[in-house]
């Protein structure tokens, strides 16, 4: 059964890849919610501890991921405006 935990942590994860390419590439995060990107990064913060806590493998390493994503997009995003 943790086929299902990699299969999801992989989906979603690689879901956040193409707009991470995006704002990194062009710069422009205007059309970005900044509030949409400041509670999602603490949520993932937090699967992320809770990921270590727990010893789940698939949930730590895709929230470890997303994490640095989501970050630079909301990074960007400051910078930005």
């Amino acid at each position: 059964m943790e086929w299902v935990g990699w299969a999801a942590a992989i989906l979603t994860t690689v879901s956040f890849v193409p707009q991470a390419v995006k704002v990194i590439q062009t710069r422009d995060t205007a059309s970005i919610s900044l509030w949409m990107y400041i509670l999602f990064t603490a949520g993932i913060a937090c699967w992320l501890a809770y990921g270590l806590i727990i010893g789940d493998v698939p949930m730590t390493a895709a929230n470890a991921i997303t994490l640095v994503l989501a970050t630079i997009i909301l990074v960007t995003k400051v910078r930005n405006g």
